[in-house]
């Protein structure tokens, strides 16, 4: 009997020729990341232990992503206990302000991380580089604290899911319709503590940007990690990319999964999650005049380039409604950059939209878009619960950046081909 991709993966790094799901294994970290939430908490861990030095500091990443600029007191306090660490544990890999950017963006972006890595983060969406073939999950500060000591952790071998697309993609369905059908299929406790291993031919045809949005939003569905089988999409990605070499896992024929499940994507709208569950799951046809108050392109899920060159693209000579705000944040500063001398920039403030620095912004509610009582919200980010961008009386509909760029025209949630 086989093995899956994660299943070689957490072998190679507990240094065994074989395991199995359900059984528990002390693996080697090559990557342990936080950021300025869950930094100060794993710190205070660090130090708990009587820890003298960290286990490598090339290894430790810290980013400040959630308030940028900090937004007040307590928020910088954050950051300066993260820059105090870094400073005395001389950990190169921190990032603040200028050169900051989303987490779940510039770890990969800068080669940080790359094929049949493990990687630990005190973040749930830490899952987002399994689109590298890498296995890569989120824990709680506590236990970042102690990888930050140690180099290792305890994790038990997940059972595996195999999620297959098969047809051709239609026009404006992108990766984050893929992932919202899946969550659909299998709900926000449909693979709890389990990997989804994305597969199929229309995975072949997927650009990185939109596998990182599909194994972003896997622990929407509960799971342990996300991953993609490592192609020549990947290769391409990880060549010239970091100081490691990348290692290249693929599943056996005979790998053992407790479910396959099959998604025919040609006859596929644009999907659209509805207050107040991931899992809510409906046809962009199916919602008639959800009239929109704010409308947000970014995060870890949709805030790299080619997200904001498919915004540029519905938005372009045209202006956002009467009404409706849109808020716009790059996920790191090069992608800014690269999004300024496209001239997406420009097209975005032509449109009416207000540009933030990169960073989550609003996606948690904390900054930059705070939704008042009774306002409604479509968002490209990856949570909708209640609460979730601000007043609990508010409703978040998750969607991808085509369809939140037109409706930021419409000043409703609507199709990119109405305009």
């Amino acid at each position: 009997m086989g093995m899956t991709i994660s299943e070689k993966i957490l072998a190679a790094h507990a240094e065994q020729d074989l395991v199995r799901p359900g059984e528990f294994v002390e693996v080697k970290v090559d990557l342990a990341l936080a950021n300025d939430i869950t930094a100060p908490l794993a710190i205070q861990v660090f130090h708990k232990l009587g820890a003298s030095h960290v286990f490598d500091p090339e290894r430790i990443v810290l980013v400040q992503d959630h308030f940028v600029p900090n937004k007040d007191i307590p928020s910088a306090q954050q950051v300066k206990t993260m820059a105090e660490f870094a400073r005395r544990y001389r950990i190169r890999n921190f990032f603040e302000l200028g050169e900051t950017g989303i987490e779940h963006v510039i770890v990969p972006e800068k080669g940080l991380v790359t094929s049949g890595d493990l990687v630990i983060g005190a973040d749930s969406h830490t899952c987002t580089y399994g689109a590298l073939g890498a296995f890569s999950t989120g824990v709680g500060s506590t236990d970042l604290g102690v990888v930050m000591a140690t180099g290792k952790i305890w994790l038990k071998v997940p059972r595996s899911i195999k999620v297959l697309f098969s047809g051709k993609l239609p026009k404006w369905v992108q990766g984050k319709d893929l992932i919202l059908a899946t969550l659909g299929r299998l709900g926000v406790a449909g693979a709890v503590y389990k990997s989804i291993e994305f597969a199929g031919e229309v995975i072949k045809g997927l650009s990185m940007a939109q596998r990182f949005t599909m194994a972003n939003m896997a622990v929407e569905c509960g799971a342990k990690n996300g991953i993609f089988a490592p192609d020549e999409v990947v290769r391409e990605y990880v060549t010239g990319r970091g100081q490691r070499e990348p290692r290249f896992f693929q599943s056996d024929d005979d790998a053992v999964y407790d479910e396959v499940v099959e998604i025919e994507v040609s006859h596929m709208e644009p999907q659209v999650a509805m207050p107040h569950s991931p899992d809510n799951v409906t046809a962009l046809s199916q919602l008639n005049g959800v009239r929109v108050d704010q409308v947000f392109i970014g995060s870890c899920t949709n805030g790299r380039l080619e997200d904001l060159r498919v915004a540029a693209r519905v938005l372009k000579g045209r202006r956002v409604a009467k009404g409706t705000r849109l808020i716009i944040i790059p996920g790191s500063s090069d992608i800014y950059l690269n999004a300024v001398g496209e001239g997406l920039i420009q097209d975005f403030l032509e449109a009416g939209a207000v540009i933030g620095p990169p960073c989550c912004g609003p996606c948690l509610g904390g900054h930059m878009g705070v939704l008042a009582k009774g306002e409604t919200a479509i968002s490209t980010s990856n949570r909708n619960f209640k609460g979730r961008m601000g007043h609990p009386e508010s409703q978040v509909y998750l969607s991808n950046p085509a369809v939140a760029a037109a409706s930021a025209v419409m000043g409703r949630i609507g199709s990119p081909e109405e305009l």
